[in-house]
């Protein structure tokens, strides 16, 4: 009886075994794909408005009146998209200010023999190689000893204080960041560096990655810089840091800073989401020139403005957006400067300030014949432009128009540029993320 057991026992753990190979090895033997992948659905980013898939004729839907002939009516179609509903506020942007100034800081600490501000391995005792910042301390700004190490690290030094204020030296506040360069990768013609390994498909993709350093700091100045004879300095030494203004919309951030910040905030999103175990998500990024039109006309084909219609006044006579109306009355708009992001009325998209407010920064270089050679899919034109390059290839499209700019450029398809290594006080931005899939509706 005892012997029967055994075999009886011998045999299920026999059936369980087969089953187990049986299922790893596709059951039938059909192909049935990776079985035990999560389910996804797209989750909303926070702030972003789903914007769909479509076709339109990009371009100008009125009169070239100044005759800048940078534009030509054409078909584009561009896929789904998140955007967001507003322009980057002042408080949205220190985010990313103090999240550079605490890294900095925790660094500065754990250097000084503070190991707790630094994680050196894993719950599986595997070690970090560099370690990571353990953003549970909390730095404490007003502990003596804490304030003594900080001292000559990131506050300004003794003979640069206004009236002996402890503040950060802004200076300091460099973000070291990476990105992929994918058209470079998937050229078929070998690069200068390393031609000999790709012809052979050995290419080492470190390549690719590459690398920047950027002062995060907004250039407070440019309200008095852009200007001559203009008394901007309230703006100047108020502006990004006081709580009045923190639902304005950034400004002096140029194309270098903005494009910092949308790789900042994808790190920040895809970090929490891999400590939750769920699937990364598309990157944050400006806008392409195509992308951003088609938002700004809130799927009004041919309309010049984002609002819809030829008229920049609505049936009350009051202005839509915030620019520089008639023969420069600043606030027959309602505004003087810039205005909070929700201002006015959205667009049919439910996107605010699309024309004035602030002209944006998009991702791509400027070419005045960008529409002749450019693709209708997903159209984008790119250059990557080096410090020593000329300042022509230094130009980037700004869309939108601002508060002190003429209506011309408040119209959806007008276009210009701004140099990507300098800072305005009439430009900011908004980022927006690739729809991961078709359009809404298709993973039910």
């Amino acid at each position: 009886m005892k012997a029967l057991k055994i075999i009886r026992n011998i045999f299920l753990a026999t059936i369980v075994v087969c089953t187990y190979v049986a299922c790893e090895g596709g059951g039938t033997g059909q192909l049935i794909g990776v079985q035990g992948r999560q389910l996804w659905y797209q989750p909303d980013p926070f702030g972003m408005l789903y914007i769909p898939m479509g076709s339109y004729v990009m371009g100008p839907s009125d009169q070239d009146a100044p005759y800048a002939l940078t534009t030509k009516a054409k078909t584009v179609s561009v896929q789904a998209f998140y955007m967001d509903q507003t322009e980057i506020t002042n408080n949205e942007y220190r985010q990313f200010v103090y999240w550079v100034r605490d890294s900095i800081t925790h660094k500065i600490l754990a250097n000084s023999g503070y190991d707790e501000h630094l994680i050196t391995e894993n719950w599986y005792q595997e070690p970090y190689d560099p370690p990571i910042i353990n953003w549970e301390e909390r730095i404490d700004w007003e502990d003596p000893e804490v304030r003594q190490i900080l001292d000559p690290e990131i506050y300004y030094p003794q003979h640069e204080r206004f009236y002996g204020r402890r503040e950060i030296d802004t200076r300091k506040l460099d973000y070291e960041y990476y990105w992929i360069d994918w058209k470079d990768a998937a050229r078929k013609s070998p690069s200068a560096k390393g031609d000999k390994l790709r012809q052979r498909g050995l290419e080492d993709r470190s390549v690719f990655i590459k690398r920047d350093v950027i002062n995060v700091y907004p250039d407070t100045l440019a309200w008095v810089h852009d200007f001559t004879y203009s008394f901007n300095e309230p703006m100047t030494n108020m502006y990004f840091w006081h709580p009045a203004y923190d639902e304005y919309p950034v400004v002096g951030v140029s194309w270098k800073q903005a494009t910092a910040f949308s790789i900042w905030r994808t790190r920040l999103l895809n970090s929490y989401l891999h400590e939750m175990g769920s699937s990364f998500v598309q990157d944050f990024r400006l806008p392409t020139e195509s992308e951003w039109e088609y938002a700004a006309r809130g799927g009004l084909d041919q309309s010049p403005y984002p609002w819809g219609g030829p008229y920049i006044r609505n049936t009350s006579g009051c202005f839509l957006g915030n620019f520089k109306p008639l023969r420069g009355n600043y606030v027959d708009d309602g505004g003087f400067h810039t205005v909070k992001v929700t201002s006015y009325s959205p667009n049919d998209f439910g996107l605010y300030c699309m024309a004035g407010n602030v002209a944006e920064w998009t991702a791509n270089a400027y070419d005045e014949s960008a529409y002749d050679f450019a693709h209708d899919l997903n159209m984008d034109y790119r250059y990557d432009a080096k410090e020593e390059d000329p300042p022509a290839l230094k130009r980037k499209v700004i869309r939108g128009g601002s508060w002190k700019d003429v209506g011309y450029y408040l119209q959806t398809g007008s276009r210009t540029y701004e140099y990507q290594d300098t800072a305005k006080c009439y430009v900011g931005f908004r980022n927006v993320m690739t729809y991961l899939g078709r359009a809404k509706g298709d993973d039910l």
